[in-house]
């Protein structure tokens, strides 16, 4: 059975059992008081008008051949505590919408202000239904916080001379007919002498230990091949059933199912994935004529040009919880378009960043 077909007929069975992931699965939309467990170390939050005032460096192009599968880099620097001007344009996009942005500093844009995480924040991603951010902190290790940049973990602490980037959820509910226990986790990618990996750490963790993730190829596909171990990244979780998309150097983005059983297979030619919340499609970046263009592609292999007159690069999809609007990175901030490529890209928000969605 496919990676696919098999994740469908269990599907029905997890999307009717309570999701009871413990304390990453609180509700919430805007920044939420502190009502997590008490951080490992002092934490300062906040929410201001003020936005963040380091610009990141851009996202490397990748116009020729496969798009590589590098997650972004940004500056390390925290930025004033200056507010500017309430009509600066970069507090445009965020407003009365699930939208945030990072970009490498303390502060993370949401809901149409300034939240002052008390680190560096790279990576951001948020549990599917937005009551915790994860996130990659100045010391390079993997962090959980509120929305609201309180209550602030760390999940794992990285080994020395190892990077770790792209943290994504994996959050099912209980499955007691088939004895599928609930999953909290989080995936990272972790690199070290140049040779990156996927791991997995539980999301409640405080100074856990993370543990090689599962990659097992689907027996039931035609000639099959041994899945990579490394060169894998930009992990991105998706739907109700663990499943999650990640790219290898290689330049082919993978889907790797865990439900009842763990399985996976190739999807396509791209990098920085990302997996549709209803678990049945992926965006991903392709180059195409010297720009960077957004692709959505089905199991079934076929992909659909999102953005075919592209005259810059789009980068860093992201869903909306709805699965009806992507969010993409573009060197002159960032841009909003239909999931169904029936429009193109608008320019949404002025401040350059990593766009994501709470959920």
């Amino acid at each position: 059975m496919s990676a696919r077909a098999h994740s469908r007929t269990a599907a029905a069975i997890v999307l009717t059992a309570a999701v009871t992931a413990g304390a990453a699965l609180l509700t919430g939309c805007g920044p939420t008081a502190a009502n997590a467990a008490a951080p490992t170390s002092a934490a300062p939050s906040g929410v201001s008008s003020g936005l963040p005032s380091a610009v990141p460096s851009g996202v490397p192009s990748t116009k020729s051949g496969a798009p590589s599968a590098t997650p972004s880099t940004t500056p390390r620097s925290t930025p004033s505590a200056s507010t500017p001007s309430p009509s600066a344009p970069a507090r445009n996009g965020t407003a009365n919408s699930r939208l945030t942005i990072s970009n490498g500093t303390s502060r993370v844009l949401m809901n149409g202000t300034s939240v002052d995480f008390g680190t560096v924040v790279r990576d951001l991603a948020w549990s599917p239904n937005g009551s915790k951010a994860a996130f990659i902190d100045g010391a390079g290790n993997l962090d959980t916080a509120n929305p609201d940049g309180s209550g602030r973990v760390v999940v794992a602490k990285a080994p020395s001379g190892q990077a770790w980037s792209h943290p994504t959820w994996q959050v099912t509910a209980v499955d007691p007919v088939n004895h599928v226990p609930v999953k909290n986790n989080i995936f990272f990618a972790a690199s070290q002498g140049g040779v990156s990996r996927l791991e997995k750490v539980l999301a409640t963790a405080v100074g856990g230990t993370p543990e090689a993730l599962e990659l097992v190829q689907d027996d039931g596909e035609e000639n099959p091949a041994v899945l990579p171990l490394v060169g894998n990244s930009w992990p991105n979780g998706g739907g109700t059933i663990g499943s999650a998309v990640y790219a290898n150097t290689n330049g082919n983005v993978y889907i790797r199912d865990e439900n009842l059983r763990q399985s996976g297979a190739m999807v396509t030619q791209g990098s920085q994935p990302a997996l549709a919340p209803d678990d049945e499609s992926v965006v991903f970046v392709r180059s195409v004529g010297g720009h960077d263009h957004i692709f959505r592609g089905s199991f079934d292999h076929t992909a659909k040009d999102l953005t075919p007159h592209a005259t810059t690069d789009y980068t860093e999809p992201a869903w909306s919880p709805d699965g009806k609007t992507l969010a993409v990175r573009t060197p002159n901030g960032v841009a909003t378009l239909p999931a169904d490529g029936s429009a193109a890209p608008t320019v949404v928000s002025t401040f350059p960043g990593l766009p994501a969605y709470r959920g």
